[in-house]
């Protein structure tokens, strides 16, 4: 039995990585050939990670050598020395562009979330890690801002933002509300979430009739990007009230920047670059496409329907999905996976790095 039960382990895992080859004898009798090859290793790509779509947790452990981490611990001792006393970050107003000192300028919700989830990607956080007292003090810099706006259109008073002119009025709650998301998930309290409710109540507000973002800057469409992920993520916290209409306005919005049939993105928001429009694009498609794909999956399972069929409307109606939402997962499955192959198009890249991009 053992024997058979090993058997039967290589021949599944040879089906997934090489082929069993038989060959005859003159006298009758086989002879079996295990021929195996590696599983083709997908490309990192820092894009599809940003995305989600690539897992980032191994990394370190096969890509920090030497000199990445000596470059990354200077990067990261620079973005502490450039933290003010007040515990946030500046990067400056507009209209006095050549200001360079990061202390002569004052700080702003947006850059300081910036900032905080920089070092919260490396692993640090508000209660360990060598930066816990940086964070601490940029946490509770927001924690005040957003407290002491709390009736009042914005979640600061500073206006006219390097930050605020590239990607709009409102991007201060929208990037605070994703660091917050993130503090919530690690270390959760009553303040925290108190401030990611006015966060959520000042974006739902902020939005048009399509889904979009009032007040866009030079990339509005990045603008609209982060405070739809924000709210999508802020959704997941029980204690936390989003509007489950403006999600989905701010969905097709997004959904309507990509045309799956010419695999091209209007780039009208997003300062006519197309990296802009299609990352805009995956990130607000992503979390609807996900959902379509753990939806279809354990219908599979449940055999409510073919263990081949492929995700698309009529099938997502077929495991009693309904019929608008089957046509919003649909499109949402499409765009996500068109954007997401265009993005890697060389012609993409055309304009990124220019004009402020």
């Amino acid at each position: 039995m053992k024997t058979e039960n090993l058997l039967l382990a290589i021949t599944t895992s040879v089906l997934l990585t090489g082929a069993i080859i038989k060959t005859g004898k003159p006298d009758g009798t086989e002879t079996t050939i295990l021929r195996t090859q590696k599983a083709p290793e997908e490309k990192p790509c820092v894009f599809m990670s940003v995305m989600g779509e690539q897992p980032v947790a191994e990394y370190a452990q096969y890509k920090n050598d030497a000199s990445l981490k000596s470059v990354v611990q200077k990067g990261e001792k620079w973005l502490v020395s450039a933290q003010n006393n007040d515990g946030g970050w500046g990067a400056g107003s507009h209209s006095n562009q050549g200001e360079m000192n990061p202390h002569a300028v004052q700080s702003d919700p947006a850059t300081t979330a910036m900032a905080a989830m920089a070092l919260y990607r490396m692993g640090y956080t508000t209660t360990k890690g060598p930066y816990q007292k940086q964070l601490s003090n940029a946490l509770d810099y927001l924690l005040h801002q957003i407290e002491a706006s709390k009736n009042s259109a914005y979640i600061t008073q500073v206006r006219g933002t390097q930050i605020q002119r590239k990607l709009g009025e409102n991007i201060d709650a929208a990037l605070a509300l994703q660091f917050l998301n993130q503090v919530a998930e690690k270390n959760p309290s009553r303040r925290v979430e108190n401030a990611i409710q006015i966060c959520v109540n000042k974006i739902e507000k902020s939005y048009d009739t399509n889904g979009k973002v009032n007040g866009a800057g030079w990339a509005g469409v990045l603008q609209s990007s982060f405070a739809s992920s924000g709210l999508e993520q802020a959704k997941k916290n029980k204690n936390i009230t989003v509007n489950e209409d403006k999600i989905t306005a701010a969905r097709n919005y997004q959904k309507s920047n990509y045309n799956t049939e010419s695999n091209t993105a209007k780039t009208e928001d997003g300062a006519g670059i197309m990296l802009y429009a299609v990352s805009s694009s995956v990130r607000g498609s992503a979390s609807e496409a996900k959902e379509a794909e753990e939806l279809f999956t354990k219908a599979k399972a449940e055999g409510k329907i073919g263990k081949t069929a492929e995700l698309n409307r009529d099938n997502l109606q077929k495991i009693g999905i309904s019929k608008e939402k089957a046509a919003s997962y649909d499109v949402a499955s499409k765009v996500y996976k068109a954007a997401k192959v265009q993005a890697m198009d060389n012609g993409v890249m055309n304009g990124f790095g220019n004009n402020g991009g």
